[in-house]
């Protein structure tokens, strides 16, 4: 057995990121920037008001009431070349452009208008209520570095300073598959021997969740050549392949057969439980090697494998330098997770919440069976339990985040 730390290292050597392309700023939200974003204008790219009310001279509002003649109303997207002169006041609304003269605004709640006279009850500072020209962003700023995960307001960004595309590392395609006669996926009665395919369910699901784009082939029979034409033709389309079952060392499975003859693999036994058994490895086809994640059959350990491998591995080709693992938080364990030694470290499915205390408190969700994924639906967290006899009630964990 090898410890997860250099299983998971080779997995990420055995994977670049995508090549980099343009999309236009609507489509970048959660994508990571290949090339800094610098602002070509200013935001905003004159002063306005901040508020409803009047542009006034902030001098001639010291002493109030103060009563100023209006000489006229200034709504947003008004492009006339207004100037306010001592003594007098506009009438102004959020986000207009602040007329010559006037450094100040006095709220609407702070005056009275009477015809063109408005009575202001309330003085103000010069710079009161005004956004000055590129408060936000100035031209020729870095927004955003090569490297940032770009959020829903920093797609916003990208439109207000008129960044239509810019450049990204795009989501992996990724071709999802299971092998196994066994395994029923149209609702039609279990014969002896069948299981319902729940795996293919959960990963397509994961793999949304985390970016990637999904092609799900569904059960592919256990056929050597309709699997080899079936990996090859994804390998042909897609970033990436990731495979279900058939991963175990001694295993029969046809899947196994067939990449070992097509792809370069790692066949590797991890000193973890569940999800002890992984493969990795690449397809060459059409001049490109595409990688293959081989993950176990049993449901938990395929959720687990997924998490502590495939997506660190995903996250890299989408771009991502860093937090390419799940965080870890330390936390108190409020009923003993009890394990048996046995030369690994074990991931227990937990569930956990903040208390009054600001701390992480968590408890199992129930059996721990790599087959029982029914308990492992309840769990926003997997509990690294180092090998011994399991952690006290009241003691420390480090648990993964995964919900």
């Amino acid at each position: 057995m090898i410890p997860l730390s250099e299983a998971l290292q080779r997995t990420l050597d055995g994977v670049r990121p995508l090549a980099s392309r343009e999309v236009a700023c609507g489509h970048a939200a959660g994508l990571v920037l290949a090339r800094d974003v610098i602002a070509s204008e200013h935001v905003p790219p004159f002063a306005n008001t901040a508020v409803d009310g009047f542009a006034v001279h902030a001098s001639d509002v010291q002493q109030v009431p103060a009563d100023l003649r209006v000489i006229g109303t200034c709504a947003a997207g008004d492009a006339r070349d207004w100037s306010v002169a001592r003594g007098e006041a506009l009438r102004i609304m959020t986000g207009a452009p602040m007329p010559a003269g006037a450094d100040a605004v006095v709220m609407v709640e702070d005056c009275e208008q009477s015809g063109d006279t408005v009575r202001v009850r309330r003085s103000v500072a010069a710079g009161s209520a005004v956004r000055p020209i590129a408060d936000d962003v100035r031209s020729g700023d870095v927004v955003f570095a090569a490297g940032t995960v770009l959020t829903a307001a920093g797609a916003g960004v990208l439109s207000s300073i008129n960044a239509r595309e810019v450049a990204v590392f795009p989501r992996a395609r990724v071709a999802l598959l299971s092998t196994g006669d066994e395994l029923v996926t149209d609702g039609s009665p279990l014969r002896r021997g069948q299981i319902r395919e729940s795996n293919l369910t959960m990963l397509e699901v994961l793999l949304a969740q985390n970016g990637c784009e999904v092609q799900n082939l569904g059960v592919v029979a256990d056929d050597r050549t309709v699997i080899e034409r079936a990996l090859l033709a994804a390998a042909r389309d897609n970033d990436a392949i990731v495979t279900s079952g058939g991963v175990s060392m001694g295993d029969f499975d046809v899947v196994k057969t067939v990449l070992s003859r097509i792809a370069d693999m790692q066949w590797m036994q991890m000193a973890i439980k569940p999800a002890k058994p992984f493969a990795f490895g690449q397809v060459a086809v059409d001049g490109r090697r595409v990688p293959v994640f081989g993950l176990p059959g049993n449901p938990v350990s395929s959720l687990v494998s997924f998490e502590l491998l495939a997506r660190p591995a995903l996250r890299k080709m989408m771009g991502h330098t860093t937090d390419l693992s799940r965080p870890l938080v330390r936390a108190v364990v409020d009923a003993a997770l009890r394990r048996k030694p046995d030369g690994k470290t074990h991931y227990m499915r937990v569930f956990g919440e903040f208390a009054g205390d600001g701390r992480l408190h968590v408890r199992d969700t129930g059996p721990q069976g790599s087959h029982q994924l029914a308990a492992t639906a309840a769990a926003n967290g997997l509990a690294v339990v180092p090998d011994g006899a399991g952690i006290v009630a009241g003691g420390e964990v480090d648990v993964m985040l995964i919900g």
